[in-house]
């Protein structure tokens, strides 16, 4: 008989190391790293941790664990990414691309091939890119051709049966047919193929001048065809350079990463900026799924990570900055010492430079989710937001919350009650769908009473006239409130055709009919996010009634102060005239026009004798001053 779970976790060695969860099925659930074994792993365990919500779940789920040793945290790593990218655990963020990049393969080998793919091959063959289009990449093969006379297919003229025309994937042949580079010696075509390695990284400036050394040698050596080829090489590189832009004075080679998150949605994006001898060399971008509850720098570890142990990596750089700290830099730091034989640092810039580029690249991650969400809604135009699927597991719901409705009530000390109700669709606001209304039989400032009113005004009509029953009810308060509409609800006789929540600000709890104890949803979660906006729209469309409601009281109460003027002559004169202060000032033919002669010639005189009187006023306060 095997060992439990309990004795597997109890016996793990202080090694550092790479640990697999599994379900009851042998399905990979999670896959982390440690730099010693048994604590990390004991720490999912433990009761005392505050574990979020997500590893809950997980844990719940752990049926059986795999351990494997390794000798450093880098290694650890390593593997982590690879065992990662094998079994695509539940658990672990998960990366999309939103396109297959086109990258520049160099093959391995005594004889190198240089060609365009867009596959990766894990075969020992070095990628570079991705670009972030075809052009770009074109652009960099053609430069490599004219600077090197090299041919991206890199094998022997005699291989091609010339009676049959060349074949269209070996176009770089029209050019270099007579010479082509796979009948090259093996020695220069390797210090050929050193040379496209290096503009493959950047690093044009050396390159150009070692060039000119080149051309300067064989021109004196009477060498011109030589020279005159070495010349053009150089002319080729300086307009590759041309196109590159810079971005630091220094002649440093940097890694920018930067990261944007949409939360509602539960994507986020990581961007790097290559820049390889103070110029931008490329950008590189990926979508990252499964990061609800998960931090911003724990997202950002993962994808820079990811990045450094793939195939894509190239040179490791002199600086790497980052948008956010890490959780534990200790194993890329390791890893990175490790790949550039020397100490990487690992910085966070607030002010400056680097600064500026971290929030140039996070613009960048922004725009990136905004047109990966905009093209996801044009091709799901029927899908279900992943806030809104959140909210019904939270809430345990039976159907999804695609319609919600909320309430909401306004008063100043009991005064022009109102409320609103807004209505939410596949969480977006259907602002056609608001109502408003204003309290008619409660006085005072009795929220209770009003939310009871209503919710009965609002889904006795929906009964009566059939209308779209919501799919989730939300009122803004707690029990109490959530108490009145329930109780209204049986009432009428609407109560468990749709359920119904109270959502209390203070401490953001969520509270449902016939629990004492509320519910919490995680504060990250997007399906709190969405109960947040869908009430705090509510509060913001009662509050904007409210004001609306008062505004218009004020100005009434004024005109109702003219003897003749009433609530209908007070509503068609603000109608006619837009405000108070343009009736002040009106003409007496223009008020009689409004409202006829006699009670037109009455507010004239009205507001006329009114302001003599306080003109009086005024003077005789000013001479009261100067005695």
């Amino acid at each position: 008989m095997g060992l439990s779970l309990e004795e597997k976790v109890n016996n793990l060695p202080l090694n550092p190391g790479v640990y697999i969860y599994k379900d009851a099925k042998g399905r990979v659930l999670y896959v982390g790293k440690a730099k010693r074994l048994r604590n990390r792993v004991r720490s999912y365990f433990q009761d005392s941790r505050n574990h979020d919500g997500r590893i809950k779940v997980m844990v719940s789920k752990i049926h059986d664990l795999e351990t494997i040793i390794t000798d450093s945290e880098a290694e650890a790593l390593i593997l982590e990414s690879n065992l990662i990218k094998k079994h695509h655990p539940r658990y672990n963020i998960m990366y999309r691309d939103d396109k297959s990049y086109p990258y520049i393969c160099v093959t391995k080998g005594k004889r190198p091939r240089i060609f365009p793919t867009r596959t990766i091959v894990r075969d020992g063959s070095r990628y570079y890119g991705p670009y972030s289009h075809v052009g770009q990449m074109r652009n960099m093969l053609e430069t490599i051709r004219q600077a090197f006379n090299l041919c991206t297919c890199a094998c022997s003229p005699k291989l091609i049966n010339r009676t049959k025309g060349m074949p269209k994937w070996h176009s770089c042949f029209n050019e270099y047919i007579g010479e082509c580079s796979g009948d090259w010696d093996a020695e220069y075509y390797q210090n050929v193929m050193d040379k496209v390695i290096r503009l493959l990284n950047g690093k044009t400036d050396g390159l150009a001048r070692e060039l000119k050394e080149e051309m300067a040698i064989a021109a004196q050596s009477l060498a011109f065809e030589k020279a005159a080829k070495l010349r053009d090489g150089i002319e080729a590189l300086d307009r590759y350079s041309k196109k590159m832009k810079i971005i630091s004075d220094r002649q440093v080679d940097r890694d920018i990463f930067a990261l944007a998150v949409n939360r509602e949605e539960a994507v986020g994006c990581g961007v790097l900026f290559k820049i390889r001898d103070g110029k931008l060399l490329g950008k590189y971008h990926r979508y990252l799924k499964n990061i609800e509850e998960l931090s911003e720098s724990t997202m950002l570890q993962s994808f820079v990570e990811d990045y450094y142990t793939s195939a894509l990596a190239g040179i490791i750089p002199d600086e790497v900055y980052l948008s956010n700290d890490l959780i534990d830099e200790e194993p890329l730091l390791e890893y990175l010492w490790q790949e550039h034989g020397k100490k990487v640092p690992v910085h966070v810039p607030k002010i400056g430079e680097k600064a500026q580029l971290i929030r140039m690249a996070q613009s960048n991650a922004r725009l990136l989710i905004k047109e990966y969400l905009l093209q996801k809604a044009k091709s799901e135009k029927d899908r279900i937001p992943h806030s809104v699927q959140s909210l019904k597991r939270d809430l345990r719901l039976d159907r999804m919350p695609r319609r919600i409705e909320c309430f909401d009530n306004s008063n100043i000390q009991g005064s022009d009650p109102v409320a609103s109700m807004v209505c939410f669709v596949d969480g977006q606001p259907r602002k056609s769908e608001y109502k408003r209304f204003h309290i008619k039989t409660v006085v005072g400032a009795d929220d209770f009473a009003s939310m009871r009113e209503i919710i009965t005004r609002r889904y006795t009509r929906v009964m009566k006239e059939k209308k779209h029953i919501p799919d989730l009810i939300v009122v803004d308060g707690g029990k109490g409130q959530l108490s009145s509409a329930v109780s209204v609800l049986k009432k009428i006789g609407f109560y468990g055709q749709t359920p119904i929540i109270g959502l209390a600000k203070r401490l953001e709890e969520v509270f449902v009919p016939g629990e004492t104890e509320p519910v919490m949803i995680p504060k990250t979660s997007s399906s709190l996010k969405l109960l947040q906006r869908v009430r705090d729209e509510a509060h913001r469309f009662a509050i904007t009634f409210h004001r609306e409601k008062r505004r218009k009281r004020t100005l009434s109460s004024e005109l109702d102060k003219i003897p003749g003027v009433g609530p209908k002559t007070a509503r068609k004169l603000l109608k006619y005239f837009g405000s108070v202060k343009k009736i002040k000032s009106a003409e007496p033919d223009q008020l009689i026009s409004a409202v006829g002669q006699s009670v037109g010639k009455k507010i004239h005189a009205y507001f006329h004798e009114t302001a003599n009187n306080e003109m009086t006023k005024k003077n005789e306060r000013n001479n009261i001053n100067m005695r």
